[in-house]
């Protein structure tokens, strides 16, 4: 029952009881004393299902017929699919005399399941005013998109954004690896410094130190490095980059269209030698206060010299008896000279640059080391048997009952049968 025929039913309950007459309760109902008559003599007659509605469950009246419904949904999936409800409205009418409301079309589509559910409508959102000084924070992503259009294999654009001007440095990449995000940051870092906050998206490789897994390559050097790692929780709080990144998927996929531009290295040059300069010079904007907050990368303890050493793959590797440290495939044979630190059965810290070079560090010193052409000859020899001593059963064991306890599968205690010769008995009978 709806809540006015609840409403109903309370009130002429009420005059049932004796406690209302059929004039109030109709004025209760908000209907007319003629009307109120009526509805208490159905109720009445058929009780409480006098007081529901005579329509209730059956189809509407005004209901399309069940032919021009399902015509009107397969010319929506012909020809109108990826038409909203209002125009694949308009064009039923225009084109095939077909007059239909979008609220119905929709829920014909929703009774056959082909309705596809709009997009929510976004939260509020309160817009975050720009940093005040270059270097402040650095906004960085990677937009993946086909870049050449079919000419060369699709990469990933690793793009930073100044908060503060909007001066942005890009470059292609195969894809967004940590090696990536390594390369491209320090060489926004090798030409202004390290900024004092790096603003990134959820991407599995940007997990800062204090996530309570093991944190990433990306996350440890940062903090190495003391820069503030942010992680934006939704595309819309790195809007500045997001947006740069739209500018780069319209104007430079079209400037490498009009060059024939079909390799990475080509549009890393064009990068690098117009576009980018372009692009500064038509959207950078100046900065509220002139300070520029970026570090010299020495400041940090962490040189020109020694930078790339900080953004790098780097983890704890077993010294083995041998003196040699496995690296990914990769065998290291420390110098002799290191005798006296008694590295074999201790953990030492591995690096590998970008250049792929691997080096070798323990207590923060590096040592001497050299690669191995191929795996070390280790000896095979045959492992120790611990425990040797020959199993003896328990007294109570079933093996050391008596013989007369146990019987011995191997012998037949039962009389011998004895084996009839039917041939010499039959010629006896004969």
């Amino acid at each position: 029952m709806s809540v006015k025929e609840r409403v109903r039913l309370e009130a002429f309950g009420r005059v049932k009881r004796g406690e209302l007459t059929v004039v109030e309760a109709a004025g209760l109902c908000g209907l007319s004393v003629r009307q109120g008559r009526r509805v208490w003599k159905r109720f009445g007659s058929a009780g409480d299902a006098g007081l529901v509605h005579g329509l209730r469950g059956r189809a509407s009246n005004r209901r399309l017929g069940e032919e021009i419904r399902d015509r009107i949904v397969k010319l929506h999936q012909e020809r109108y699919a990826d038409f909203g409800p209002t125009l694949a409205c308009e064009k039923l009418v225009e084109e095939h005399d077909l007059v239909v409301s979008p609220d119905t079309l929709a829920g014909l589509l929703k009774e056959r399941g082909l309705w596809v559910r709009r997009r929510r409508r976004g939260r509020h959102r309160k817009r975050r005013e720009r940093r005040s000084c270059f270097g402040s924070m650095v906004q960085m992503d990677g937009s993946h998109h086909d870049w050449f259009e079919g000419r060369a294999d699709k990469c990933v654009l690793m793009v930073l954004i100044d908060d503060a001007t909007s001066r942005t440095y890009a470059r292609f990449y195969a894809a967004e690896t940590t090696e990536a995000a390594f390369d491209v940051f320090g060489r926004w870092a090798g030409e202004h410094g390290l900024p004092r906050s790096l603003y990134v998206d959820g991407h599995s490789i940007y997990r800062d130190e204090d996530h309570p897994e093991k944190p990433t390559q990306f996350g440890r050097a940062m903090k190495q490095l003391s820069v503030e790692l942010i992680r934006a929780h939704s595309p819309q709080a790195k809007g500045r980059v997001e947006r740069r990144n739209a500018v780069f998927q319209d104007r430079l996929v079209k400037e490498m269209r009009l060059r024939d531009i079909r390799s990475m290295d080509q549009g890393n040059a064009l990068l690098e030698k117009v576009f980018l300069d372009d692009l500064n010079r038509r959207y950078a904007v100046d900065a509220r206060k002139r300070q520029d907050l970026h570090r010299a990368v020495g400041a940090v303890g962490a040189g020109a010299t020694n930078l790339k050493q900080v953004l790098c793959v780097q983890e704890r590797r077993v010294v083995g008896q041998d003196w040699c440290v496995r690296w990914r495939n990769r065998w290291l044979q420390i110098d002799k000279r290191h005798a006296g630190l008694g590295l074999a059965g201790k953990r030492l810290l591995v690096k590998q640059t970008s250049e792929g070079a691997l080096i070798a560090e323990y207590d923060n010193e590096r040592l001497t080391c050299r690669e191995l052409a191929e795996e070390p000859a280790r000896s095979r020899k045959k492992r120790p048997v611990i425990n040797n001593r020959k199993w003896k059963p328990a007294a109570n064991h079933p093996w050391n009952k008596g013989s007369a306890q146990r019987a011995d599968p191997r012998v037949s205690l039962a009389p011998a049968t004895p084996t009839r010769d039917l041939h010499a008995e039959k010629r006896k009978a004969g």
